[in-house]
């Protein structure tokens, strides 16, 4: 057994840039991946839960404590994968990481050589007993997947049904009958044996689709010339309220169809002004040959513009017209059968076997023949068939239909694809009542939800790839004005039989290598099943505050489960909708929204889940949390959350899981890693802390661990939030930590308080760690010696840098910012120049340091809506060089740039001497005037000037300006080559900073 005193291998060291290398890279592997099993938010990748793992399960061969015959063991099992001798502790070390890094490779995942040197390094660490891994959080189930792996024992759990569902399937089911035999229903009525729980799943899976395809196939007939249709791409519409016109306006984003170089397809208007009759518009499909021959498309942020008369159908009347028909999703008919409102078919996109790819047609009689069809059989189906639960209204940021008239989640869906869903539904149902087939249950239930997921009337067309969208692009449930509806069996992207084979690919390759199933129950994380002292390992993922409404989000899936699955977990489907009230989020407040779980909640919920895996851990044990939220405030409730539960943290390390290029990431703050805060439990009696004490530990071990972060290629969020840990390592081994005057120093407090008791320990550290980034950049001697706005313009862009270990090559999806944020996803808005973060980042970093933030606005950053932007250097051109300074030929001198250095430096006396105002999110309160050193021409000033210069190619007036500034001394130079490893590869700054110092090395 591993010594409690002994330090486990990812408290000393742990491979950052090969575990984050496969992590981000894993996001790309598609085929058998566990994650195309069923959609599941912010999932872990298994290259980071296997790495973390082995580190937490793993002594630290350096440390004195670390057994001699691990040590022994652990060199000859290493052996087997090279023939070198590792002679010494850190050789041996320094191997295990090594081959921690290879590990998290996917493709060494279920490679026989990795998986004998893993298990049988966690069998030498642990020899008395297996390890027990617990996961009170587990979602999609990442954590306990990858402690089966490694031979541990895992128990995994969730209050959300859907989640369940998921674990139980993947970590159960899978592994227990993915090689037995079953005994199955032939054609010709008698049973057939079948091997393998992926063969049993192709096989039912077959005869759900003969007989649904068989009973549908007159709702998707053929085209006359014998052409299959495989998928209608659908507008909303809503009728103009211009004087006089009344015309429908189709509601489409964009009227391309096809953007491929070799074939491109696109729809024209054709405003046609019958007689005595309403103006109306026509479509024609044609070839275009530039963008400009495209028109315009008709709705913006939810704003309708008529094509007839030109006037624009405010969005709070485009949502009431759309109320009014519950989405206006389904066709509207005369009793004639003839279309007179609602949706309109824009094309069909087909398939011939006599031509080559996808071809696009108008809509012909019979297309809406079958559609009025299909809405009146719909309308027979007995109640409850189709889903009426309806969607809760707390979440209106998220899940947006609401306000669009979907009140209930079968509202989402065309008729078509609720006669498509509740056909097989009934039909799985059916047959996993069966005992038999009941380990088929969770299999069946996934490729319904699967085809649920991409048979909505929220699916986009993916231009590219002419394919459909599925409705989750991203965590939430936008609304769509124009959409995509597929012919479920049509060979093509996002019909049945795809699901069939994705979920099936899945049972084929984890039903190797796995030993042992995982036990899987629905349980809260705060009242765990689980028996105190009884796990060796708590590792978690919880939610990250407000950052993704699981259960909001997973009713999309619940509401079919309810309907699909049968046996003996389909009371885990009995409620309508998931559960809600104990669920550990802050829910985004809204005007409509009634929801008490504010940040207060979040925090207590999240303590008395971290107090149940402190209950459940035994004292040796060891906890490691995943934690990722971009704000200081998500930062503080899961670490108080900890602390109050009775957990030391020893450690924390980001492991990259975000693609580098992802849309957020760029010019951002946000994370590019999730971090792993390494804890163990807090030994009873721990005491009273010495506050002077405690800060000089933290300090000393933040000035330690930076560099160390550093080293690894950690920069800007990561290294920060990855400070946290070791930060947190003195103050939260004791009880409660108290100042020389008997006053207790609390986690948080209000930062501009100057007492510890007050201010709070957060505080201490964000100033440790400030202090130390600007080393980092400036240097110990130059730190103090620059202005104001390069204090912070350095910090700001340390900050933003990039993990260099960030790697993937994909752009992931914009974030919403409100309600209607959605309804241009095919145009998302430009975003302002410049590089930005959230206000409450900002205000740690800066506040400490002394900078007066609200004297540069205007200046060097803006402030709105609870984000800072630094501005971009161009920007601030009229004010550095003069307004005639962009128009050639106007001739600028060095006695111009005086008189504008005296204006600018008057206009900042007069600016200081004024009552500032400073912002904090959406909030504008009043504070006194600041006279600071901004009142000079400064340094950063006269670079940014050098900068523009070079920009509008001014070389001569560039080479007098530097040759002023070197004779001045070495503080331009310096800030420059700092600013220049600063701003962001291939920015419009770092391509000016790199000229003007290549104009100073000519100065030379």
């Amino acid at each position: 057994m591993i010594p409690t005193t002994c330090k486990r291998l990812i408290e000393v060291d742990f491979p950052i840039a090969k575990v984050s290398e496969h992590s981000a890279k894993e996001k790309s592997i598609r085929h058998g991946h566990p994650s195309t099993l069923h959609l599941w938010w912010a999932r872990r990748p298994l290259a980071a839960c296997r790495a973390v793992l082995l580190g937490l399960l793993l002594p630290a061969p350096t440390e004195r404590e670390c057994p001699a015959d691990f040590k022994s063991k652990a060199r000859a099992l290493l052996k087997k994968r090279h023939s070198k001798a590792l002679t010494t502790d850190q050789e041996l070390q320094d191997d295990l990481l090594a081959f921690i890094g290879e590990f998290a490779d996917w493709d060494h995942a279920a490679n026989a050589l990795y998986l004998e040197i893993g298990r049988g390094l966690v069998k030498a660490a642990h020899p008395e007993e297996t390890p027990i891994v617990v996961d009170p959080f587990s979602g999609g189930g990442s954590i306990p997947l990858e402690a089966l792996r490694l031979g541990c024992e895992a128990f995994a759990s969730d209050l959300n049904p859907v989640a369940c569902l998921i674990l139980k399937t993947l970590l159960e089911d899978i592994p227990r009958y993915g090689n037995a035999e079953f005994k199955l229903p032939a054609k010709d009525g008698k049973e057939v044996v079948v091997h393998g729980l992926a063969e049993a799943l192709r096989h039912v899976g077959q005869q759900v689709k003969a007989e649904a395809e068989k009973e549908l196939a007159p709702f998707f007939p053929s085209d006359p010339d014998g052409s299959r249709p495989i998928a209608y791409l659908w507008a909303r519409t809503v009728r103009c309220e211009g004087i006089g016109c009344g015309a429908e306006i189709p509601l489409v984003r964009s009227f391309w169809l096809c953007k491929k170089s070799s074939r491109k397809r696109a729809l024209r208007i054709h405003v046609q002004r019958p007689k005595d009759k309403l103006p109306q518009v026509a479509f024609e499909i044609f070839e275009p040959q530039s963008e400009s021959d495209i028109p315009n498309g008709t709705v913006t942020r939810a704003n309708a513009t008529c094509a007839c008369c030109n006037t624009v159908l405010p969005a709070e009347r485009v949502r009431a017209q759309l109320s009014a028909r519950r989405g206006g999703a389904d066709t509207v008919f005369d009793e004639r059968g003839t279309r007179i409102g609602g949706a309109v078919l824009l094309a069909v996109v087909t398939l011939n076997d006599n031509l080559t790819g996808r071809q696009y047609r108008l809509p012909i009689e019979k297309d809406y023949e079958v559609v009025r069809a299909a809405q009146t059989l719909c309308s027979q189906l007995p109640d409850g068939r189709v889903p009426n639960e309806v969607i809760p209204l707390t979440e209106l940021r998220r899940i947006a239909v609401p306000i669009y008239g979907m009140m209930t989640w079968g509202d989402v869906f065309t008729a078509r694809q609720k006669l498509f869903l509740t056909s097989l539904a009934e039909k799985v149902r059916r047959l996993t009542d069966d005992e038999e087939r009941v380990a088929l249950a969770g299999l069946l239930a996934a490729v319904v939800n699967r085809c649920a997921d991409y048979s909505t009337s929220l699916c986009s067309w993916h231009l590219p790839g002419e394919k459909v969208n599925h409705t989750f692009g991203r965590q939430a449930v936008p609304m769509f004005w124009d959409f995509t509806e597929v012919n479920p069996w049509a060979d093509a992207s996002g019909n049945y039989q795809g699901a069939l084979d994705w979920v099936a690919m899945v049972a084929d390759t984890n039903s190797m290598g796995l030993l042992h199933a995982a036990r899987v129950e629905r349980a809260d994380a705060t009242k765990s099943p689980l028996a105190s002292s009884s796990s060796s390992v708590w590792f978690t993922d919880p939610p990250y505050y407000d950052s993704v409404p699981y259960a909001h989000l997973s009713d999309f899936f619940h509401v079919w489960l309810r309907r699909t699955v049968g046996g003996v977990q389909k009371h885990w489907f009995e409620t309508q909708l998931t559960p809600k009230e104990g669920e550990c989020v802050v829910d985004r407040p809204h005007r409509l929204s009634n929801s008490k779980k504010t940040p207060s909640f979040y925090e207590s919920k999240m303590g008395e889940a971290m107090r149940e895996g402190r209950r459940v851990l035994r004292e040796d044990g060891i906890g490691c949390v995943v934690f990722a939220h971009k704000t200081t405030e998500g930062w503080e409730a899961l670490l108080s959350g900890m602390l109050q539960a009775g957990w030391t943290i020893t450690a924390s390390w980001p492991i990259t899981t975000e693609m580098a290029t992802r849309m957020v990431a760029h010019d951002t703050a946000a994370l590019a890693g999730s971090i792993h805060l390494v804890c163990r439990p807090r030994p009873e009696g721990a005491g009273i802390g010495d506050w002077t004490e405690v800060k000089s530990a933290m300090e000393k071990r933040i000035r330690e661990w930076l560099p160390t972060l550093v080293k690894h290629g950690v920069r800007g969020a990561d290294a920060i939030f990855s400070c946290l840990g070791p930060a947190l390592e003195s103050y939260s081994r004791y009880d409660k930590v108290f100042t020389a005057a008997d006053r207790e120093v609390p986690l948080g407090g209000d930062p501009d308080a100057t007492e510890p008791e007050q201010r709070g320990f957060l505080a201490y550290v964000f100033e440790t760690l400030s202090k130390e980034a600007l080393r980092e950049v400036l240097g110990d001697a130059d730190t103090e010696g620059f202005e104001e706005d390069a204090r912070l313009t350095a910090l700001f862009l340390w900050t933003l840098q990039a993990t260099k270990t960030n790697g993937g090559t994909k752009a992931d999806v914009p974030k919403e910012d409100d309600e209607d944020s959605s309804n241009d996803e095919a145009k998302p808005r430009k975003a302002k120049p410049g590089f930005t973060m959230p206000f409450d980042t900002f205000i740690r970093i800066t506040r400490p340091m002394g900078i007066h933030y609200p004297a540069l606005e205007g200046r060097v950053l803006e402030i709105e809506k609870g984000v800072v932007r630094l501005l971009s250097t161009r920007e601030r051109t009229e004010e550095l060089l003069g307004e005639a300074a962009e128009r050639p030929g106007i001739e600028i001198s060095l006695e111009d740039f005086r008189q504008l250095e005296l204006g600018l430096v008057e206009k900042k006396l007069t600016e200081a001497a004024l009552p500032a105002k400073t912002k904090k999110g959406n909030q504008r309160t009043e504070v006194r005037g600041q006279r600071s050193d901004e009142a000079t021409f400064t340094t950063l000033d006269r670079i940014h000037r050098a900068m523009l210069l070079f920009g509008l190619g001014r070389s001569t007036l560039l080479r007098q300006v530097l040759e002023t500034e070197m004779r001045q001394g070495k503080r331009f130079e310096r800030l420059a080559l700092a600013l220049n490893a600063l701003y962001p590869d291939g920015s419009d700054e770092r391509r000016m900073l790199e000229g003007v110092q290549a104009a100073m090395r000519g100065v030379k």
